[in-house]
């Protein structure tokens, strides 16, 4: 009853014309980068993130969570009408979305798309609703080795149960380590890596390397592939949407599957990519008529859209219960959150309670506003791709350097953010992923100062991490994750001998 009262207390604080305006600008701008191919969710939220600098933190996490769900509701825009998926998670929206484009029933298929994704949003975050009291109960129990505990399960996680290849993940995340050690140490108070530059006294700045990373990077790689867009027009009337809504219920099993797989790779570090291909080919595993997935079969549009939606919008709850973000964007809210004075974590739901709930508000509330705008305003957007790149990238460039030079006010910040640029253009190329490099970047000072503080407290002694129930479940179950790999592959070689041996009798 209590989380009730607070959610009722979250929709009266956003029910003010001020609170309107932002999610409407955030949508806008969200849906935006949204259909604009190697933009999407991260790299929008990055780049726009110095527009919140100004405002209270209920105000500035509003928009950029409107910045996402936009973003989320856009790339399906260009998968669908031009066969060009706006985010990674949007490729499998091309293949059953693109067919129903070309055979004329563009506005079907983005009705689908809007509507799957509105339900998967809206099941993940129920799910974060539910949750959330629950995160808050042992809250008060964390001190510095049970933190440091959930930032060893959130390496290790993304390690073991990542889908890149374990060394480009190890190399990624050491590097940012590596980095965010840059500066004075806050427990000794020495200097580190500096190597003499005044300007690195205070660190890199986690904004200014987002920005170069997500921002700069993608616009190096569309320049080097020179897209040239070209796709269907589409327009949603009311009678289409209408139909497509009758049918619904024909596909609940669908929507409900695809709805658990995304809310479970959103909570773990599966992400939205995997959700989305598990749910199509769940869909067309299970389905009466798998031949004709591929061929403009709709339920091929709601199954990844959903999972896809679910992932990205779950991925909120580890973030802010535990400080863990399960996808590029949250690990990019996270330090968005921590530029405003809120450390994410258990504590986060007993401190900032009216914020917490605040921002859940704004997720039932962007969801329906963000439906309604994108089924009104597509022929708007879809004109969007149609403006030459050429016209487009300078203004995204020049919004990235400004970014960047406000968050210091320091020129140095705009060198480093071409230097993160090429670095993020390298990763791309090689095949490196960039979210382990954010979150360590993010997490590492803290999860380095929990860990000194630890070894401070027990003198040195690592039995530290297992002196209660609560912090010795998460360290072991950290260990568990980092080798889960290797255990996987014994059972399975165990499973195969059991079989093989079953079979020659």
């Amino acid at each position: 009853m209590e989380a009730f009262g607070l959610l009722l207390h979250g929709f009266a604080v956003l029910l003010t014309w001020k609170t309107l305006v932002l999610m409407m600008v955030g949508l806008v701008l969200g849906v935006f980068v949204g259909v604009l191919p190697g933009l999407g969710g991260p790299n929008g939220v990055a780049i726009l993130l110095p527009l919140t600098f100004t405002m209270d933190p209920t105000s500035a996490i509003v928009m950029l969570s409107c910045i996402y769900w936009g973003a989320l509701f856009g790339g399906a825009i260009t998968s669908i009408l031009f066969n060009i998926p706006g985010e990674a998670w949007s490729v499998a929206t091309t293949f059953d979305g693109y067919p129903m484009a070309q055979q004329g029933r563009a506005a079907e298929a983005l009705t689908a798309a809007f509507t799957s994704s509105f339900i998967g949003s809206l099941v993940a975050v129920l799910l974060i609703t539910f949750l959330a009291p629950m995160i808050s109960s042992f809250a008060l129990k964390f001190g510095p080795p049970e933190f440091f505990a959930v930032y060893l399960l959130t390496f290790c996680s993304f390690v073991g149960l990542g889908r890149e290849a374990k060394h480009k993940t190890v190399i990624s995340m050491s590097l940012g380590l590596l980095l965010a050690g840059i500066g004075m140490d806050t427990v000794s108070g020495n200097l580190r890596m500096t190597f003499g530059s005044s300007e690195l006294l205070r660190g890199i700045n986690f904004l200014v390397a987002v920005i170069g990373l997500f921002g700069i990077s993608e616009i190096l790689l569309t320049m080097e592939e020179r897209l040239a867009l070209r796709g269907h027009a589409a327009s949603i009337s009311l009678r289409v949407v209408l139909s497509v809504w009758k049918d619904l219920p024909k596909y609940w099993v669908t929507l409900l599957r695809s709805s658990f797989i995304g809310c479970w790779l959103g909570i773990t570090p599966g992400g939205a990519i995997a959700a989305s291909f598990m749910g199509y080919n769940l869909a067309k595993r299970f389905s009466k008529d798998p031949e004709s997935f591929g061929k403009g079969r709709i339920e091929g549009v709601f199954a990844p859209e959903t999972a896809a939606h679910a992932s990205g919008t779950a991925a909120l709850l580890p973030m802010l219960a535990l400080g863990i973000p399960g996808s590029g964007t949250a690990a990019i809210l996270l330090g968005g959150l921590m530029v405003w004075g809120l450390n994410p974590g258990p504590l986060l739901f007993v401190e900032h309670k009216d914020f917490v709930w605040g921002l859940i508000a704004s997720m039932y509330l962007g969801n329906v506003v963000g439906l309604v705008l994108v089924l009104t305003t597509v022929p708007i957007f879809a004109s969007i791709l149609r403006v030459p790149f050429a016209a487009v990238a300078p203004m995204i460039v020049v919004s990235c350097a400004i970014g960047a030079y406000a968050i210091q006010n320091a020129m140095f910040d705009i060198w480093l953010m071409l230097g993160f640029g090429v670095v993020g253009y390298v990763f791309k190329k090689i095949g490196i992923p960039l979210a382990p490099f954010t979150l360590a970047l993010v997490l590492g000072n803290r999860a380095e100062d929990a860990f000194r503080l630890s070894m401070i407290g027990s003198g040195g002694d690592l039995k530290v991490f297992w002196s209660n129930g609560l912090v010795g479940s998460i360290t072991t179950l950290a260990i568990l994750l980092l080798f889960w790999p290797v255990i996987d592959g014994l059972l399975g070689r165990v499973g195969w001998t059991q079989r093989t041996r079953a079979t020659s009798r």
